[in-house]
């Protein structure tokens, strides 16, 4: 049986703290169109701002595969 999927944090990949780079390699989609979309709904006036934070400190970081 296939191990389900977990979202994490990629610091290493990301702009700030690797929210949308999780969130692309999750997803399966560019991590910049992510990004836009945060962009968009932050400057639309609804949470994007405060949606990204929340999952800057929920998310975990993903653990190194050394």
């Amino acid at each position: 049986m296939d191990e389900p999927r977990k979202l994490y944090r990629i610091p290493e990949q990301g702009m700030i703290g690797g929210v949308c780079a999780g969130l692309g390699e999750y997803l399966h989609a560019d991590p910049t169109l992510i990004r836009l979309l945060f962009v968009l709904l932050f400057l639309a006036g609804t949470s994007g701002g405060w949606v990204y934070f929340i999952m800057w400190l929920v998310v975990p970081v993903k653990p190194s595969s050394e």
